[in-house]
């Protein structure tokens, strides 16, 4: 259990050793400090008039939330950053491709790429100096490139390291399977923004209807229904 969660705080970008020991303090004393404040209110302040079976529900489940929210918040952290990768992967790609076209080794190609995601791309530009740096005492180099894989879980990167690893096994060409890589994931970004785009309308429609229609009608028909009122009112 402590080794998945430290590998699910890892890949939330969390790696150092308080990491770990932060979230199962919170792990553990989370249910007793929700417990017992969903337990103040509902039995000391009488927040709730309910049946005493409804009271305990409530503590209950206070006390089970409480064990679930580090859990939540890691995975939600997780969820956040691995989209944070997938969205600047290309151009960093773009970049890994025109260093190795310069003759920069993989270990130095990465840094530089690294050096110039830091804005743009905060997340990957760590993962990427991270795995340079792993690349230069590591005595095996596809161990580094599989510690990338565990440390981001992502389908994209998966198939990144792959390449990697095969072009030093086989010697083909980096640049030109970095290319098609790249070309694959700037693609498929393109797609998700167009899918984005399409269901706008729809995500749109309920709160066209509930905010912006009625006080377009208060607009338009307010005055006539006052008016209307006015002249009832003088018969």
């Amino acid at each position: 259990h402590v080794a998945k969660a430290t590998a699910t705080l890892m890949q939330a970008g969390w790696r150092s050793q308080d990491a770990i020991v932060v979230f199962m303090f919170l792990k553990l004393s989370l249910p007793i400090v929700v417990g017992g404040m969903a337990g103040f209110l509902v039995y000391g302040l009488g927040v709730v008039d309910a049946a005493p079976m409804v009271k305990i529900l409530i503590v209950t489940s206070a006390v089970v939330a409480g064990v679930f929210l580090p859990e939540i918040g890691v995975s939600n952290v997780v969820k956040k950053r691995r989209a944070q990768l997938q969205k600047g992967l290309p151009d960093a790609l773009d970049l890994l491709v025109i260093c190795a076209e310069s003759g920069l080794a993989l270990d130095a190609a990465l840094t530089r790429v690294a050096r110039e995601m830091v804005r743009s791309a905060p997340e990957l530009a760590d993962e990427l100096s991270l795995t340079a740096i792993e690349l230069g005492f590591q005595p095996e180099r596809r161990t580094a490139l599989a510690n990338l894989n565990k440390r981001t879980e992502l389908a994209s990167i998966r198939g990144v390291v792959n390449t990697l690893i095969q072009t030093e096994k086989y010697g083909t060409p980096l640049a030109q399977s970095l290319r098609v890589l790249g070309g694959e994931y700037r693609d498929d970004r393109m797609m998700k923004a167009e899918e984005k785009a399409a269901k706008l309308p729809a995500t749109l429609t309920i709160p066209l209807i509930v905010f912006i229609l009625p006080t377009l009608f208060i607009v338009l028909l307010g005055p006539a229904i006052l008016s209307a009122m006015d002249g009832l009112g003088g018969l």
